[in-house]
């Protein structure tokens, strides 16, 4: 994720951290390239393009502006819901931190914080398609089994089992232990939602659609502007591609938050903040640095 203050309007005109244009690029030079070669043939056969037009192109780029906005709206809910689902999750692992104070058992404590923390990484790992036992064994108070398929929901199963213990000998009070099964429904509902984010993606006939439209558009526009603006078309045509493709592919980014792009959501430094947080509330001095931004770029 781009973390950085409000760039100045040079910053603006040449940042490229963060910006979509290093994946557009291409396309929208083979397209700059191809109205500078539509604009010579107009020039050398000006007869050939004394009938086309620019009404359709006008209704067409209307109609692609709005299905864009359209699909971009439902790729940034798609991103913020994932980072709600994450801050829901950071939420309640503090909450467990509170509430887990009453143990007198501080081994007891300890494991399920650290199992907590193991959670975390391998929910972490279990949305980036890492491997998850390697993300989390090390907090782990004892291993799952070798049959599990759903790392951070066994863990989740494993604290509940803990609690449960502890509510059993009389450690913890039937309200306390209520407290905590609602804290742990609620980590459930964020990794189902993170989950559900994580493995369904818009429809693909949805953005096929806009994929062959856009470049359609984008093709056809200088037969349309070669008469009437001559040699400044191929500008215009660069204008337009780095806006249609760039906001094709801002879509493709969001749409899945959780990857490694510049724009998808920092998991590490958040899973980073919830691994310092559990070991100062055992009693750690030596806390993991926090993860900063590296050129901008907070992973």
């Amino acid at each position: 994720m781009i973390v950085r203050s409000k760039p100045n309007l040079i910053s603006v005109l040449i940042s490229l951290k963060g910006s979509i244009a290093k994946r557009i690029a291409l396309r929208s030079l083979l397209v700059t390239l191809l109205a500078s070669a539509i604009v010579l043939i107009e020039t050398l056969h000006p007869a050939y393009f004394s009938k086309v037009n620019a009404t359709p192109f006008t209704l067409l780029g209307l109609s692609l502006s709005i299905f864009m906005s359209f699909r971009n709206n439902a790729c940034y809910d798609r991103w913020y819901e994932a980072r709600k689902a994450l801050g829901t999750v950071v939420t309640e692992v503090r909450s467990m931190i509170r509430e887990t104070q009453v143990l007198e058992d501080t081994r007891a404590r300890s494991a399920i914080l650290r199992d907590l923390c193991g959670f975390a990484h391998a929910l972490k790992a279990r949305l980036r398609r890492e491997d998850e036992l390697s993300a989390a064994e090390t907090w782990l108070s004892q291993l799952p089994p070798a049959s599990t398929s759903n790392l951070p929901d066994s863990l989740l199963r494993q604290i509940a089992r803990q609690c449960s213990d502890q509510a059993q000998a009389g450690r913890l009070s039937e309200w306390r232990y209520l407290l905590l099964a609602n804290q742990l429904a609620a980590i459930t509902g964020a990794q189902s939602t993170c989950e559900r984010i994580k493995a369904t993606p818009l429809p693909f006939p949805y953005t096929l659609l806009l994929h062959r439209t856009s470049y359609m558009f984008c093709i056809l526009l200088p037969f349309a502007m070669a008469e009437p603006l001559g040699w400044l078309t191929p500008i215009f045509t660069a204008i337009v591609s780095y806006t249609f493709f760039g906001l094709d592919a801002i879509g493709d980014e969001l749409e899945d938050p959780f990857g490694h792009d510049e724009n998808d959501l920092p998991l590490s430094a958040i899973v980073r903040n919830i691994e310092r947080e559990i070991l100062e509330a055992l009693g750690a001095t030596e806390l993991p640095p926090a993860l900063e931004p590296v050129d901008y770029v907070l992973s």
